[in-house]
């Protein structure tokens, strides 16, 4: 009868190829499930008519640029310092949700950008957005 040794240490064996099948399944799985997911709409369907619906409509957008001289335009007009504040409001009356884009000058100074802005905040402007270019 042969004793069995105990001191020997077997290393596991660890099987990449099976596992990287089961990887690429489940990738291949996951990405043609998710082209099912999409919701299409084909059919066509007269739909009822409420008062309550929303029309989905692209927000406004309001351009301030802040050019290399230090002049402001307010959409594509050029506006006195103090009359921003009053563009701003009338811009907002007509819609809250407006979208102000300040394009400021690479060679404009910091502070015309930053009087910019703190008009902005000073009128209740809820979405700001600073304009910049790729650097490819």
């Amino acid at each position: 009868m042969r004793r069995r040794d105990f001191r020997e240490d077997k290393q596991p064996l660890v099987m990449i190829i099976p596992m990287i099948d089961i990887m690429l399944f489940l990738l291949v799985f996951f990405m043609l499930s998710t082209i099912y997911m999409v919701q299409t709409n084909n059919f066509n369907v007269d739909l009822p008519k409420s008062e309550g619906t929303q029309q989905e409509v692209e927000p406004k957008v309001a351009a301030i640029t802040v050019t290399a001289g230090g002049e402001i335009m307010f959409d594509d007009s050029k506006i006195l310092d103090k009359n921003l504040p009053q563009m701003v409001s009338h811009e907002l009356e007509k819609d809250s949700e407006t979208i102000f884009v300040i394009y400021g000058d690479r060679a404009a100074r910091y502070e015309r950008v930053a009087a910019v802005l703190e008009v902005l905040k000073k009128s209740g402007v809820r979405h700001v957005s600073i304009a910049t270019e790729a650097k490819n």
